[in-house]
């Protein structure tokens, strides 16, 4: 079975083609679900399938 890899919150906004604070920014006013939080240091992690329901929030789903 194969681990699931998780993205970092630089590494989804790229591929969301958008800036950090405004994918923060998005999670924090609930445009965006609140994020996979990593339980040794809190921060956020997204999955695959984050990126992609991200992208279909903003109406580039593929």
């Amino acid at each position: 079975m194969r681990a699931e890899r998780y993205y970092s919150v630089n590494e989804a906004a790229r591929a969301l083609s958008i800036s950090k604070q405004t994918l923060i920014r998005y999670e924090i006013k609930g445009t965006f679900p609140k994020a996979h939080r990593n339980k040794l240091n809190s921060w956020r992690e997204y999955t695959e399938k984050d990126i992609i329901a991200l992208k279909k929030i903003m109406g580039r789903g593929i």
